[in-house]
């Protein structure tokens, strides 16, 4: 019993200490969906409503995600939705109320639609996903964007 509690200990301090971590990206489609494609609606901002939807920035995440359905379709979503939820891409967060309630799903969103306006292409914003540049947004800002 000793030597397997061992040799767990020693397997976990090496993953800690090699910043073992998966490395894989989320599900994303690498294209708009298909001409006349039926996929579920971005929901309305007046859905979100409770005690849970108290911040500004959750509602205008979905008034944003809304403009930019088929750019997000083309995102992965960070928080790993695809594997918990069945999430197909960033865009399926804001089918439902996960997008309002997950922190990741949020940066990403605001990150994606300041790209869009940008000029980016979808590509090169799930570039920016990919490197973690979604990370640095700050949703309290973000409920201001137009």
């Amino acid at each position: 019993m000793k030597r397997v509690l061992y040799l767990l200990f020693v397997a976990l301090l090496a993953f800690a200490t090699l910043g073992w971590t998966d490395q894989s990206v989320p599900a994303y489609h690498p294209a708009p969906p298909p001409r006349g494609a039926k996929l579920p609606p971005i929901l309305p901002a007046d859905a979100l409503w409770g005690p849970e939807f108290q911040y500004p920035y959750q509602t205008h995440a979905y008034e944003l995600a809304a403009k930019i359905p088929n750019v997000l379709y083309q995102q992965p979503c960070y928080c790993h939705c695809d594997r918990s939820a069945g999430h197909k891409s960033l865009r399926s967060c804001f089918e439902d109320t996960h997008g309002a309630e997950c922190g990741t799903c949020l940066r990403e969103l605001y990150y994606t639609y300041r790209q869009t306006k940008a000029g980016k292409t979808p590509a090169q914003i799930r570039a920016g996903i990919i490197k973690g540049e979604w990370e640095k947004i700050d949703l309290q800002a973000a409920a201001s964007m137009q």
